[in-house]
């Protein structure tokens, strides 16, 4: 065990050393930011697809999945415990009408413990929600910078899940999670004088949202024998509609920018009385969602699902900012995966025991810029790798790799062609085990 351990603090101080903004996208100007937590690595290794479980792998989008059968790997002695912790990286390339451009950006993704009690199986943790993270500047008809927009911060979640299994086949769970965060950004007007040139004087905007609240997570799986190999997996979640409250601020400053440096120095600022518009405390609506998914495979074999995710982004509320040509209306994903393992417990190859994941996903986020909606597409794959003898399977480091694309040229608007690099460490063992001999 103590080898594992020091394996968690290898890659915490790995995700530690490269972590920056948890994103770089344009388009997490709108809403709350981009979406971050997209499922564990071997869920968006498959496409996304979240409707297998199995009882070395935590499935943090659906709390039935703790259930206590899930967790019994070693019989009545002692008490396995998983433990997952996991960041990725993106690279970024931006192409519009007018240029390109290329951003990275690194981040930790998730940090979770799932411990049974009998048929029960407890989870807590912590996930990066979304993410702002964006540098944006438009010119006006003379070609010169006309307003420069810049914002970060997110919406993180900590949860408590509850999985309990009803019978052999159906599991039932739910997360309890209480979302905080900040979300800030500036906006600078350059203004010029008679003769075109940038007077010494800019004006800034700059506000900023602090949220909090609670939100709920109801999850199910089912699982039979449809044959004497084959095995059915399936999977449903439903998230409420939730309401976040925003303690919203807001100033108006007068800067001087440092020609050489590009650094903002205040000369005066103006705070905005928000308490007077009734918007110094706001509601954030966050909207429902449900997934639905179901597939086959031949247990530590193979196994390959599908799986449909409704958003109803149209009921999308942010009573503070509100965008000119933005317009939302339902989002829906796709997902489409599996996983295959040679032989894993194989004493003779390494690479029988491997899993090779891969998957497919098209996602329309519900966001509408200038007429024309905000689509997304990606494939991805990924591999886990044993740590361990071939009689000690069950912990693993999971590596995934995605490419896809985001947005469009079209209506003025920007491409986003990504490749994502995703990195896990799950780790199993029978950390309470009473030891008979010393």
């Amino acid at each position: 065990m103590i080898k594992k351990l020091v394996l968690v603090f290898i890659v915490l101080f790995t995700i530690k050393s490269f972590a920056q903004n948890g994103t770089s996208s344009p388009y997490s100007f709108y809403g709350i930011g981009s979406l971050k937590f997209k499922g564990t690595v071997e869920n968006r290794s498959m496409g996304g697809l979240s409707i297998y479980t199995d009882s070395i792998h935590i499935n943090l989008r659906n709390p039935a999945s703790y259930a206590g059968k899930n967790l019994a790997l070693y019989g009545n002695e002692g008490r396995p415990i998983k433990f997952s912790v996991a960041g990725s990286h993106t690279n970024l390339k931006l192409s519009s009408d007018s240029g390109e451009d290329k951003l990275s950006s690194s981040t930790f993704d998730y940090i979770s413990l799932a411990i049974p009690v009998g048929k029960l199986g407890v989870g807590v943790g912590l996930i990066p929600y979304t993410s702002v993270g964006y540098k944006l500047e438009t010119l006006d008809d003379s070609n010169r910078l006309n307003e420069r927009f810049s914002g970060d911060g997110g919406l993180n979640r900590t949860y408590l899940s509850l999985g309990y299994l009803i019978n052999d086949n159906f599991s039932v769970g739910v997360d309890l999670s209480y979302n905080f965060g900040n979300i800030q950004n500036s906006t600078i007007v350059f203004d010029y004088n008679d003769d075109g040139d940038l007077i010494q004087f800019q004006s800034r905007e700059t506000n900023r949202s602090d949220l909090s609240g609670l939100s709920l997570n109801i999850g199910l799986t089912y699982r039979a024998k449809i044959s004497d190999k084959l095995e059915l997996k399936s999977g449903f979640t439903f998230t409420p509609e939730t309401n976040l409250k925003s303690v919203n601020e807001r100033d108006f400053s007068t800067i001087v920018i440092n020609a050489s440096t590009n650094r903002e120095i205040v000369v005066n600022t103006i705070e905005a009385d928000l308490r007077s518009q009734g918007l110094d405390e706001t509601n954030f609506l966050l909207p429902s969602k449900f997934s639905l998914g179901a597939g086959v495979g031949q247990p530590r074999i193979w196994f390959v699902g599908a799986e449909y995710t409704f958003q109803n982004t149209s009921k999308f509320v942010n009573e503070l900012h509100g965008s000119n040509g933005t317009e939302y209306s339902n989002g829906s994903t796709f997902a489409l995966g599996g996983f295959f393992i040679p032989k894993y417990n194989s004493f003779s190859s390494y690479f029988s025991r491997m899993v090779y994941r891969a998957g497919i996903r098209f996602e329309d986020t519900g966001l509408n810029i200038n007429n024309t909606n905000i689509n997304e597409f990606g494939i991805s794959f990924g591999v886990g790798l044993p740590i361990g003898s071939a009689r000690d399977f069950f912990s693993n480091a999971n590596l995934g790799f995605e490419i896809g694309k985001r947005g469009t040229t079209r209506n003025n608007l920007i491409q986003e062609n990504f490749i994502n690099f995703n990195l896990s460490l799950s780790l199993n063992d029978r950390w309470f085990q009473k030891r008979r001999y010393e």
